[in-house]
């Protein structure tokens, strides 16, 4: 098992709550502390959920609550571009970001789902 810290997944999820931290501090204070904090508590979780999912013997669970968490923080911040919080540039890095969290979480996903051949030990 890899440190989480170390994968590619997690590092997309760091720079996803870099990002966050950014478009939320430039955000109108109305909406700072309650729409803000919604999307930096959000890709928090991702990062939380991908340690989980990296320590656990069963990933499946983690790994579909990540992509779940995943889906709202999309949301949020598709709102948040809507409402003209956040500028376009900002909505397309993060959403960048986002699409490529998801694709190898969906392959984590994937690849912990599928049943190894025989003598090759079992997957977690």
């Amino acid at each position: 098992m890899a440190i989480h810290t170390s994968l590619p997944i997690y590092k997309c999820a760091y720079d996803l709550l870099g990002l966050a931290a950014d478009l939320v501090k430039n955000m109108p204070r109305d909406f700072k502390g309650s729409f803000g904090r919604k999307i930096n508590d959000e890709c928090v979780e991702l990062t939380v959920l991908i340690a989980r999912a990296n320590a656990a013997e069963y990933k499946f669970r983690y790994l579909q609550q990540l992509l779940e968490r995943l889906q709202v923080a999309e949301v949020l911040i598709r709102l948040a571009h809507d409402k003209r919080f956040i500028s376009p540039g900002q909505y397309a890095a993060a959403i960048k970001v986002t699409q490529q969290i998801g694709r190898q979480a969906t392959g984590w996903k994937k690849s912990s789902a599928r049943p190894l051949h025989e003598g090759q030990g079992h997957h977690a």
